[in-house]
């Protein structure tokens, strides 16, 4: 019943920005953390951004100062505001949300949204 998606990838030049959301829907699901990873063809999933409720956001090096994780209080949404795009920041990108149902702790992956920075 709970379903994570991910919406906002597009086609982008370099240089431009695209906001990605995540949006779980549970009617019982507490999200208490939310993250962003990124796989390119042929490459490992890497984190690329993670936030949780009572903590700073967190980076990967090599989005640090470009990407902007953030979580909407009160409703289980997440954004990662992504600018300067580059070419390397092509890939499938996965909302990976943790929480709770009730006393149990859980966590659920999204199908990803393509991001595709070229000219």
């Amino acid at each position: 019943q709970v379903q994570v998606v991910e919406s906002g990838g597009d086609l982008v030049q370099p240089g431009g920005s695209l906001r990605l959301s995540c949006v779980v829907s549970a009617s019982r699901f507490r999200v208490y953390a939310m993250n962003w990873h990124r796989q390119a063809p042929g490459k490992q999933r890497e984190l690329v951004a993670g936030i949780t409720t009572h903590g700073y956001p967190e980076y990967a090096d090599f989005v640090k100062g470009r990407f902007a994780i953030s979580r909407d209080s009160g409703e289980n949404t997440g954004h990662l505001q992504m600018n300067d795009l580059k070419p390397e920041d092509t890939a499938v990108y996965y909302c990976h949300a943790e929480g709770t149902i009730g006393d149990a702790m859980v966590d659920y992956w999204g199908q990803g949204t393509q991001v595709t920075v070229s000219s």
